[in-house]
């Protein structure tokens, strides 16, 4: 879609807003499949919002990350992947922020209950930084107890954990904090930089833009070494590694693919296939004996 055209849309939206009625968030809570099982920290819903059921269906399936991309309209951060697939009604508390708050209350403080460990929630900004950005933080600080948070060299941690991504001009807001109630998604020119994990807890990058390998034939030891120096560079410095534009067909590849990044020690998979990696992880777990 032309620039343009978007912000027509986002304008004629916005307008629309005025009078719209916030929609009350579903269920807090769903049954968890396989009640009682740990939680797949590594799994990651990426376009989360785009299942049946955003949030839920991946918290049914015991993921550890969640993805969600963001429009600011107006002062409503609504959830989509485009511009013309904007709704009033799916804003971010709708979505996620009032559904988590009710499903910590409800499990004691904790997002799987009996188990610690924080829920990465990514956000990935659409529009304008650091305009958005101000206006997340303005959404997060009504949820002061949801969020691990950053004040005055401390880290805080809570049983959600907030990641911005997208937009790169949220970053210069979001450094001049003494709080904050979220981190800042690094790329992988940001490894072993001067930022610290305070502030960059996680590496993300494009996999296609970085190696050739699409999980047929053998992995180029020159590409498994780089990606296993990637990820001892960032777990040196209490950074996570996550990359997007994985191969996420059922196949082969795709577990080929999946085995090499968990034996290099990669902490989130990137899917939208959320059953499909839950059986791989939970097979890979059974096969391990742990």
């Amino acid at each position: 879609m032309a620039l343009t055209t978007r912000r027509r849309a986002l304008t004629t939206l916005g307008a629309a807003l005025a009078g719209a009625v916030t929609l009350p968030a579903g269920p807090a809570t769903a049954g968890e499949r396989g009640h009682g099982t740990r939680p797949l920290w590594r799994a990651h819903a990426h376009n989360d919002y785009e299942h049946p059921r955003p949030l839920l269906d991946a918290l049914d399936h015991r993921f550890g990350s969640v993805e969600a991309d963001i429009y600011l309209v107006g002062d409503q951060l609504l959830v989509a992947h485009d511009p013309e697939d904007l709704d009033p009604a799916r804003t971010l508390e709708s979505l996620y922020l009032d559904p988590l708050a009710a499903r910590v209350r409800a499990n004691r403080g904790r997002v799987y209950r009996g188990y610690r460990g924080s829920l990465q929630l990514l956000v990935d900004i659409k529009t304008e930084g650091a305009s958005t950005y101000r206006e997340l933080d303005r959404h997060l600080g009504r949820y002061r107890h949801l969020f691990t948070t950053y004040a005055k060299g401390h880290v805080r941690p809570g049983p959600v954990t907030a990641v911005v991504s997208g937009d790169r001009a949220a970053r210069a807001p979001m450094e001049a904090q003494a709080v904050r109630r979220a981190f800042y998604d690094g790329r992988l020119a940001d490894l072993g930089g001067p930022a610290p994990a305070s502030f960059i807890p996680l590496i993300s990058d494009n996999w296609t833009l970085n190696f050739t390998w699409q999980g047929v034939g053998a992995f180029p030891d020159a590409e498994r070494e780089k990606l296993r120096g990637i990820v001892r560079t960032a777990h040196r410095r209490g950074q996570k590694v996550r990359f997007w534009a994985t191969p996420d067909l059922v196949g082969p590849a795709r577990d080929a693919l999946w085995g090499e990044l968990l034996a290099a020690g990669v902490d989130f998979l990137n899917t939208d296939d959320l059953a499909g990696l839950e059986e791989f992880l939970d097979t890979r777990r059974s096969v391990r004996g742990r």
